[in-house]
């Protein structure tokens, strides 16, 4: 796992999670591999407040306007360990973002997709909430 400073969006709106569909690089180096979804989030960039990293992340995965946004729980990714942040957002839908970082022209961003949560047995005011989940090849 790499060491890297990465903060990612818990955003709930109707019993749904807004997770980003993505596809990681193939054999041929381009984005064309198996597909993932993981909570909208990225990178913490040098100087930046971990809840501005998510304010900004946000902007450029999803086009939806962060409110409110409240530190929740630290988890394990691929790419290093991340802060994940509860995130109210204004109104509107979620729009495929750009990511400028790919150093290739292909997209890797699928979109953002409406998840539905499952209550955790805890309790009804809890929900599970999945910070990656890979799709299953057929």
């Amino acid at each position: 796992m790499a060491d890297r400073s990465r903060v990612a969006a818990v955003i709930v709106r109707d019993g749904c999670l807004l997770m980003v569909r993505e596809r990681a690089a193939g054999p041929t180096g381009r984005h064309d591999g198996p597909e993932y979804w993981t909570l909208p989030g990225g990178g913490v960039e040098p100087g930046e407040d971990p809840g501005e990293a998510v304010r900004r992340e946000v902007v450029e995965r999803t086009g939806l306007v962060p409110l409110a946004v409240r530190y929740a729980y630290e988890a394990p990714y691929p790419s290093g360990w991340t802060s994940c942040y509860r995130v109210e957002v204004g109104p509107g839908e979620p729009r495929p973002g750009v990511d400028g970082d790919l150093g290739c022209d292909c997209p890797r961003m699928v979109g953002p997709v409406w998840v539905p949560l499952a209550r955790a047995l805890a309790g009804e005011d809890r929900v599970m909430v999945p910070t990656l989940l890979m799709a299953a090849s057929v």
